[in-house]
């Protein structure tokens, strides 16, 4: 018999959707963080991946953000405005975190800055600012759960370290996200629980999610398998 408690929220929904296709992102987190020789590299190679990726997180709630104050009459708008505002602000200087951390590493000043991002960090971020501009803002909460229900380990950040012989502070934003990111997942929970969703909104928000998995996993196995030899392209 099908269960009508929590099991048939939306925000349950969407997990169980995802927990059909997270272990393809999970297989490709776990070839990146395989143990050898090259782990220091597809470290460095992360860092610059998830900067360019991450420095987008508060641009793309503010303007998520501008569009529902655009929409008063939207149910769903005033609330989804008010959680993108507070949490942007939850996020802002997270990449910079990961420049700090490069800086450990050894990168030199402006190198991350300074990158052409590739294509695959364009097509996982970019999809958003499409859906946020031509569909509705809701969109964006498919990208956040998929993000933030897929935080590091908590226990990566000292394996890394051991096995890398990079110091600890190179590890900083990986041990802070293994710390944080739960509660924000479960904010969010909270948050699409309360959202008057509609069936379309429901299914924009589970687009996203599954788009993000896709892309994000595209990008670690980019990580775990691409040249890591220096001055090579961060692609």
């Amino acid at each position: 018999m099908r269960s009508t408690g929590a099991t048939s929220s939306p925000a349950a929904l969407l997990r169980l959707e995802l927990s059909l296709v997270q272990p393809v992102l999970r297989s490709a987190a776990a070839r990146m963080w395989r143990s050898g020789p090259g782990l220091p590299a597809r470290y460095r190679h992360y860092l610059h991946t998830m900067h360019q990726v991450i420095r987008a997180s508060v641009p793309l709630m503010e303007r998520a953000a501008g569009h529902c104050e655009a929409l008063p009459h939207d149910p769903v708008a005033p609330p989804l405005a008010r959680y993108l505002r507070a949490h942007a602000e939850e996020e802002r200087g997270h990449d910079d975190w990961l420049l700090t951390d490069a800086a450990v590493c050894g990168a030199p000043p402006g190198e991350l800055t300074a990158a052409v991002p590739p294509a695959r960090v364009a097509s996982l971020v970019g999809a958003q600012y499409y859906w946020i501009e031509h569909s509705h803002p809701v969109a964006l909460l498919g990208y956040i759960a998929v993000l933030e229900g897929n935080a590091p380990a908590p226990g990566l950040a000292a394996r890394l370290a051991r096995e890398t012989g990079l110091p600890p502070a190179a590890f900083e934003t990986v041990r802070l996200h293994a710390d944080l990111d739960d509660g924000h997942s479960a904010d969010l929970d909270r948050l699409i629980g309360r959202l008057p969703l509609s069936p379309r909104q429901r299914s924009l928000i589970a687009v996203s999610a599954l788009h993000t998995v896709t892309a994000l996993a595209e990008l670690f196995d980019r990580i775990a398998t691409g040249p890591h030899t220096s001055g090579s392209t961060h692609d």
